[in-house]
C-alpha cells in the first residue's frame, strides 16, 4: 500500500497528494530553484507552478514499502545545477523520512528550465 507506515496502534496511511506537497514544499526551500515545472500534455511545454500547485511537478511511486520520487524543477540561471539538485535531494529525503516515516529509495530530480 502506498504510504503505508506500521505504529503501535495500527497504521497511517499518507496520501500521494500529502506527500508530493511535502516534497514540493521541500524543493522550493532550496536556494536556486525558481519553481516547480508541469509538463503540458497538449504541446509538449513546460509552464511553472506556484503556489498550492508544487505537487503537480511531483510524480511518486511505492515498491514495497520503499518510495520513489521524480520531480520537475526550474532552477535559477547563474546556479550550479548539480549542488541544486544534491541539496534537493538531501533535503526531501530528510523532511519526508523524519516527518513520516518512510523510506525514500530514490528520488529523481528533472531540470526543465533556466530562468533569468
Amino acid at each position: 500500500m502506498a504510504g503505508l507506515v506500521n505504529i503501535d496502534l495500527g497504521y497511517i496511511n499518507y496520501s500521494d497528494d500529502f506527500l508530493a506537497n511535502i516534497v514540493g514544499l521541500s524543493t522550493m526551500e532550496c536556494y536556486g530553484v525558481v519553481g516547480m515545472a508541469k509538463k503540458n500534455a497538449t504541446d509538449g511545454l513546460w509552464e511553472l507552478m506556484k503556489g498550492e500547485n508544487f505537487s503537480k511537478g511531483v510524480k511518486i511511486k511505492f515498491k514495497d514499502t520503499e518510495m520513489s520520487i521524480e520531480l520537475y524543477i526550474i532552477v535559477e540561471y547563474g546556479t550550479k545545477i548539480s549542488e541544486i539538485a544534491n541539496n534537493i535531494i538531501q533535503k526531501i529525503k530528510y523532511n519526508l523520512e523524519n516527518m513520516t516515516g518512510l523510506k525514500v529509495s530514490t528520488i529523481t530530480v528533472n531540470v526543465q528550465g533556466v530562468r533569468v
